[in-house]
């Protein structure tokens, strides 16, 4: 489902960037004029419209003055409201599709029912039933529900919105109203509320005044400073309760196996490509050189694995270990075409039947290689620690992915994955230099002096594999039901796929990126800026008049403002213009100096400036005065011709990781930009001087804080006898600072 887009005239649209009206609407040629800023006017069809790839509405001028927001996610409401506008949102697409997922293939069972096939009745025909259905209902279900005022119009006007706003636009808009709610309800006390909830589940029951005491006790023991007055009170617990958890009357033991239920796993049965993708992380058995000093280090291959082709759709090469931002930019990965790289003929390009390379090409902006790409409707995962990192779970929900994680202990569940990183290893990586091997006991006498790639090389390799033979490969005994015995390869199932149920191409705008990295919810300090993990952050757009007042969000973070930052590379957060919500304006670091860069550094190096200023006892006033720590930290004390032989191997490990980690986030937020396979100079000695001039200029821009004015330089040795000196001889006369006098005509 699309967001309808309305063309009439005086309609402002902005296409490419530049704004355009609607003068007329000619219906019985379906076309539109268009009239531009400078005057000009255009005729175009509406199905041109309609393909455009960058049309958008414009925002008019009544659209600011009504007041900058920014829009309500997810994340603004709790567990039970969020399934109370799923549900109403499930009861949207039956009346309009007639399932109340919104599709065919994934219908439940009994669906259509009779009143909603959409093979027999119309969209209009369907609203009406499932309004009558709705005004049939207990006035105590639909009111518990939300369900009481859902009339026919309410569901016309729900069902202009898209997918992605669907939940949103079903959710109660007294939920993240900008004024009301539970002012008592502050953090530590929504703790406590969740912390007693959590312990009632496992006693037996208990009234809700026994709630009520038991969040006294948890408030006085952890929070011994919490004023005992600023507990709310019975009558709030009784109300806020319902509200949060929902219905308090099942019996105990059905309260828990409810619980249990909610979070075990459902067997899926895949029959189309992207319904579910299977992630995993495994060393990989290769020493590569990394970027700054050339040492053979070890590296991590997290592969993304389409569970019906069989196809590696993404992987990424990390050092040392994959973060929540890796994983999360991984998902993102899936759903954008691979661009071709240098090197890479004709047969790599996109093969498959039905979407010419050209179409692809053209909404892409690039050409596109031979390998499927496409939005992600269930990622299954095992238990470690970042698939299970709560920034990957907004990930997947920001991207509409259903989380699936795998059974402990059934390794059956991602066995697929399992068996793709056996094939990668026994079809490619043993043949490489610098090969481990699966074993410890089993490896060569010195596979770190075999190590010959770097870590580019290493991926530019695996991605040239991937598509060129693990794509064209035959699967074997992973053939499909409907055709048992046959001979297919992961591009095979694809073509088929497409043959069959067609081919949805989403490629998601390059604003993906800042929607994927983690929020902060802060409050915008005037003429500071915002403060994140203990960093400053500062951008001249902060300093707007509009932004020295509390946000206008309601719900659980009411009053402020959504701030995004990526762990890689802590000198940038970036902030989402509440007007033009395409427009990201990024926050630079308020210790970076105004001239210059300093070496990239993540969330542990930030981590460990702050442990070191608290060691220190230091009380700094401003970000400025860390950036000597933090330059004392990136390893500035130590002479750069000795850094190879004075730093150990952990220690420039480390140094590189955060330079990998940097360029990964710079890859990120310019995705078109395939990285090429060059083989070059290590770049350690580099690295090395970009370290010491941001020393240079720190210790140049003290002394001239020190000294506001440049002194007089001293005489020279021996000035004063030459000028008291009876010997020195005077100046000739063509020398001395008399002008010479014009001579007058005789």
């Amino acid at each position: 489902m699309t967001m309808l887009m309305d063309i009439a005239p005086g309609v402002a649209l902005r296409l490419n960037g530049l704004e355009w009206t609607v003068e007329e609407v000619r219906p019985h040629v379906a076309a539109v004029v268009l009239v531009g800023d400078g005057g000009e006017r255009e005729v175009r069809s509406i199905r041109w419209l309609m393909h455009h790839p960058d049309c958008v509405p414009a925002r008019t001028n009544s659209m600011k003055e009504r007041g900058a927001y920014q829009p309500t996610t997810a994340d603004d409401l709790n567990e039970v409201q969020l399934q109370r506008a799923r549900l109403r949102a499930a009861h949207v697409l039956e009346a309009e599709t007639g399932y109340r997922f919104g599709h065919p293939s994934r219908a439940l069972p009994g669906e259509p029912r009779p009143a909603y096939d959409p093979a027999a009745t119309t969209v209009t025909e369907r609203r009406r039933a499932k309004a009558a259905e709705l005004a049939a209902l207990d006035p105590t279900e639909a009111r518990m529900l939300g369900l009481a005022n859902m009339s026919e119009r309410t569901l016309r006007r729900l069902a202009a919105q898209s997918a992605e706003e669907l939940v949103t636009g079903c959710a109660d808009g007294r939920w993240t109203r900008k004024s009301g709610g539970h002012p008592s309800i502050t953090e530590e006390i929504r703790e406590a509320i969740f912390a007693v909830r959590q312990e009632c589940l496992e006693r037996s029951r208990v009234s809700m005044r026994a709630r009520h005491r038991l969040m006294h006790q948890y408030v006085r023991e952890r929070f011994p400073k919490f004023p005992v007055d600023d507990i709310p009170s019975y009558f709030t617990l009784r109300k806020v309760w319902p509200e949060w958890f929902g219905p308090d009357g099942a019996r105990q033991r059905n309260v828990r196996s409810a619980e249990a239920a909610k979070n075990a796993s459902a067997r899926v049965v895949v029959h189309r490509p992207g319904q579910v993708v299977a992630l995993d992380t495994t060393p990989l058995p290769v020493k590569v050189r990394e970027s700054v000093f050339g040492d053979p280090v070890s590296v991590m291959l997290t592969l993304a694995l389409d569970l019906y082709t069989h196809s590696i759709v993404a992987f990424r090469l990390t050092m040392v270990a994959d973060t929540a931002v890796d994983v999360a930019m991984l998902l993102r990965d899936v759903m954008m075409p691979l661009p071709m790289r240098e090197g890479w003929g004709e047969e790599m390009e996109w093969p498959y039947p039905g979407v010419p390379a050209t179409v692809v090409a053209q909404f892409a902006g690039h050409k596109v290689a031979a390998l499927p790409f496409f939005p992600p409707e269930t990622v299954t995962t095992d238990h470690g620690g970042p698939y299970k990192n709560h920034e990957v779970v907004e990930a997947e929900r920001t991207l509409g992915c259903r989380i699936l994680p795998a059974r402990v202990l059934r390794p059956t569940d991602k066995f697929a994955v399992e068996r793709a990183f056996g094939a990668v290893n026994s079809l490619l990586l043993e043949h490489l230099l610098g090969y481990t091997g699966v074993d410890v006991a089993d490896r060569g006498a010195d596979p770190e002096a075999e190590a010959v790639l770097s870590m580019s090389q290493m991926e530019n390799l695996i991605a040239t594999w991937v598509v060129k033979i693990w794509q064209n490969r035959v699967l074997g005994e992973y053939a499909p039901a409907w055709g048992p015995g046959e001979e297919h390869s992961p591009n095979s199932l694809f073509a088929a796929s497409m043959h069959q149920g067609g081919f949805a191409m989403q490629i998601p705008k390059p604003e993906l990126y800042y929607k994927l990295l983690k929020k902060h919810h802060v409050k915008i300090h005037p003429g500071r800026g915002v403060k994140i993990g203990g960093l400053w952050y500062h951008d001249d757009v902060l300093d707007d008049s509009r932004f020295c007042q509390p946000s206008t969000r309601g719900g659980r973070h009411k009053g402020k403002w959504v701030v995004r930052s990526d762990r890689r590379d802590r000198r940038t957060a970036f902030f989402q213009d509440p007007v033009d919500h395409d427009h990201w304006h990024p926050l630079r670091w308020t210790g970076l100096p105004p001239g210059g860069e300093v070496p990239a550094f993540s969330d542990r190096t930030a981590e460990d400036l702050l442990s070191e200023v608290r060691r220190r006892r230091l009380a700094p006033k401003s970000d400025a005065e860390l950036l000597p720590v933090l330059l004392d930290l990136l390893g500035s004390a130590i002479p750069v011709d000795q850094w190879p032989t004075q730093m150990t191997k952990r220690e420039r490990v480390e140094r590189s990781r955060r330079s990998t980690q940097a360029q990964a986030a710079e890859r990120d937020r310019s995705p078109v930009t395939a990285p090429q396979a060059t083989a070059e100079v290590v770049p350690w000695p580099e690295q090395a001087r970009t370290v010491t001039d941001a020393v240079d200029a720190d210790r140049r821009r003290r002394r001239e804080a020190s000294v506001p004015r440049t002194p007089t330089p001293p005489p020279r040795l021996g000035e004063s006898l030459r000028r008291r000196s009876l010997f020195l001889l005077p100046p000739d006369e063509d020398e001395t600072d008399t002008p010479a006098q014009p001579r007058e005509n005789a």
